[in-house]
């Protein structure tokens, strides 16, 4: 892979992962809800994810499920409902601060693997990701060249472009959206939050196959 189409990649994976989508709700959610430190967890898993769809698109099993009715349909499926059913948690219990830093860790302490597991479920199970991945990588890989360093370097680029997003993003709304909570009842967040992953499931849910 040469230089030019490394740093012509660059720019399109920075612009995927800055643009609002699942990624970006649950990891502004979580960082409310558990700080932004926590928040990590969401973030290695959906990048994790984001490994693995990768990983799919260059050995083609996303040519699969993109071109196959059945298969992209329980790809949106699932992924619809579980935006869904975040939204409807969230509508429910609401955002709700620690009231102090023991509680905080306390909450922390049981939260790891669920966090984690989030951030992996939303990225495994957007199917416009996996189309994405698989759209962009066959443009900037040369079969001439080695496929594995250059699904590295593609893939490893993509990941740091989508962790250091997703990071700005949990601070940002860490710091923020935190003093916003003290203003505004915790239940409005949620119902606000929730609204907005069940509109996200939504719109999953009508997306087609063309």
């Amino acid at each position: 892979m040469s230089m030019e189409s490394w740093l012509l990649f660059l720019p399109i994976a920075l612009a995927a992962a800055l643009s609002p989508g699942p990624a970006v709700l649950i990891v502004t959610t979580n960082a409310l809800n558990y700080g932004p430190s926590r928040t990590v967890l969401t973030i290695l898993g959906n990048i994790s994810g984001l490994f693995f769809m990768s990983l799919c698109s260059v050995i083609g099993l996303s040519t699969i499920i993109l071109y196959s009715s059945l298969g992209f349909t329980v790809v949106k499926t699932a992924g619809a409902l579980y935006l869904i059913y975040l939204g409807v948690k969230y509508w429910q219990t609401g955002i709700t601060l620690p009231p102090n830093s023991q509680e905080l860790k306390k909450r922390n302490e049981k939260s790891g693997v669920r966090l984690y597991t989030q951030g992996l479920l939303v990225a495994l199970t957007n199917p416009k990701a996996i189309a994405f991945t698989s759209a962009l990588f066959p443009q900037f890989i040369n079969p001439a060249e080695p496929l594995a360093l250059q699904f590295l370097i593609l893939v490893g680029s993509l990941m740091f472009c989508s962790f250091s997003c997703l990071f700005c993003y949990a601070h940002l709304s860490g710091s923020t959206g935190r003093r916003a909570l003290l203003l505004v009842n915790g239940k409005t967040w949620g119902k606000a939050f929730g609204s907005l992953f069940i509109a996200s499931g939504l719109a999953l849910a009508a997306l087609k196959n063309d």
